[in-house]
């Protein structure tokens, strides 16, 4: 009786620590987890780097630029340069997307018209969308306009690139299903193509999601203003011309932080839910 009782305390106690423990495996193999180590190891590098460093004008450390970040959202306005910025970037980025799925679409439906899709982009691709900005300034003057018309060069010929290689590469078994369905024309694109072709698509919206930022970043970097109202980039240049040089890093890590919340909170999201959920990604 006396051994069946001091029995049951150590059983307890191993169940315990064995749901301990498989909680703490769960954590360690989570992909947030993994993810939070690698950003935490990036900013422990990036403070004893500046520490060692020792010249805050040139490097700030991670806790200078925290404090400046704070105090920039607080006081300053980065918050309206971020909101600004982000206006214009999807602005841009959403009528070079429209423009690509048609150009794509037409392309895939008929012979001369794919290679001409193929020779423009095979010429306007390699031109980085910044050398364009003093056209832009010509045409359009300085303003919105000039920043969203090198941002539709910077994000339509990625993405065009990206979708007609995903419409080309389409098994013949989905094509034909379509056929005996009838689809034709924009139906057929919608019900059959694009899903096909989902992997390449989202691809090609995120390479067009990076270079929209940069080329925005450094459009106003070079005239800074964007409907009267100053973005990111005009953010990182004032301050670098005052030399607040924790400013200028609160500055890209917003483009950062930014990118991040796109990237894991909207582009995985939308991978969950189509190409991960049908079974064409891991």
């Amino acid at each position: 009786m006396t051994d069946q009782a001091s029995e049951l305390p150590l059983g307890v106690t191993v169940k315990k620590v064995s749901h301990n423990s498989g909680s703490l495996s769960r954590l360690i193999r989570s992909t947030a987890f993994r993810r939070a180590i690698v950003l935490i190891g990036l900013a422990v590098i990036w403070q004893i780097g500046a520490v060692w460093f020792a010249k805050p004008l040139l490097l700030p450390s991670f806790t200078q630029t925290a404090a400046a970040f704070w105090d920039a959202l607080l006081h300053e306005d980065l918050a309206r340069s971020a909101t600004a910025s982000l206006g214009v970037l999807l602005k841009g980025y959403a009528l070079a997307i429209a423009i690509g799925l048609v150009l794509v679409s037409v392309a895939s439906a008929n012979a001369f018209l794919r290679e001409a899709l193929l020779t423009l982009t095979a010429m306007f691709n390699p031109l980085p969308a910044i050398a364009l900005l003093p056209l832009a300034m010509l045409w359009f003057g300085l303003g919105e306009t000039s920043l969203i018309f090198v941002l539709v060069h910077s994000v339509l010929w990625p993405f065009a690139l990206a979708t007609f290689s995903g419409f080309q590469s389409v098994p013949e078994t989905h094509r034909l299903v379509g056929r005996n369905y009838g689809l034709t024309g924009a139906r057929y694109v919608a019900l059959i193509l694009i899903p096909s072709a989902s992997p390449s698509i989202i691809s090609g919206l995120k390479i067009g999601w990076a270079f929209a930022w940069r080329t925005l970043i450094a459009a106003e970097l070079v005239f800074g203003v964007s409907a009267s109202k100053g973005g990111l980039g005009w953010f990182i240049f004032r301050n670098r011309n005052e030399l607040f040089t924790d400013k200028v890093f609160a500055g890209l890590a917003t483009v950062i932080i930014i990118g991040l919340v796109v990237e894991f909170g909207l582009f995985r999201v939308l991978e969950a839910a189509t190409v991960r959920r049908w079974g064409m990604q891991r």
